[in-house]
């Protein structure tokens, strides 16, 4: 019976010394990602974001340049810009893990599966919906005056004020109680 005590102990030991391998692994795997963070930035450089490993915005940065655009078109490009850096979290985890658990672990698969299913492709880039304003409405300096439309004429003087109507006089011939005329 001593050797069963003895092999059950080397058992446990065994399942100890890998649980704690792999909570060391697991643990080095949450400390990589932990620092980890995707910067996305829009095509004419006017916009950039930055996402943590928990796809939660860190940082966002909208140039300058950005002022001539549609507060609208730069709120979506904000948002397209998010969801295209979030996408890209499954590959850091996925590179993470091949270098602290390994590619074979049941966990490590599932853990990618689930990043991928929380942040998934974004669609593809529309086309603008936003069509360019109309030039003539933005008054923006480098308009030429070629492209100008003239001001407006300015509104005509106000017309000179009618002379008070003349009343006809009352003729006071009538006998009426009335005073004048019934119509005048």
């Amino acid at each position: 019976m001593p050797d069963s005590i003895d092999a059950s102990d080397a058992m446990i030991d065994n399942w100890t010394k890998r649980l704690e391998e792999n909570a060391a692994r697991y643990q080095a795997l949450a400390d990589r990602m932990q620092d980890q963070s995707v910067t996305e930035r829009s095509k004419d450089g006017t916009v950039q974001v930055t996402v943590d490993s928990r796809g939660l915005l860190k940082n966002l940065v909208i140039a300058e340049a950005a002022s001539g655009k549609r507060m609208a078109e730069v709120s979506a490009q904000v948002m397209q810009l998010v969801q295209r850096a979030q996408a890209r979290i499954p590959e850091l985890l996925q590179q993470a893990m091949t270098e602290t658990t390994g590619t074979g672990d049941q966990a490590a698969v599932e853990i990618v599966r689930e990043a991928q299913s929380t942040f998934p492709q974004p669609p593809p880039e529309p086309e603008p919906a936003f069509p360019e304003p109309d030039r003539v409405r933005r008054f923006l300096p480098e308009d030429s005056d070629d492209q100008r439309t003239p001001p407006p004429a300015p509104p005509a003087p106000p017309a000179p004020p009618q002379p008070p109507r003349r009343r006809r006089p009352v003729d006071n011939d009538d006998d009426d109680d009335f005073g004048g005329p019934i119509l005048s």
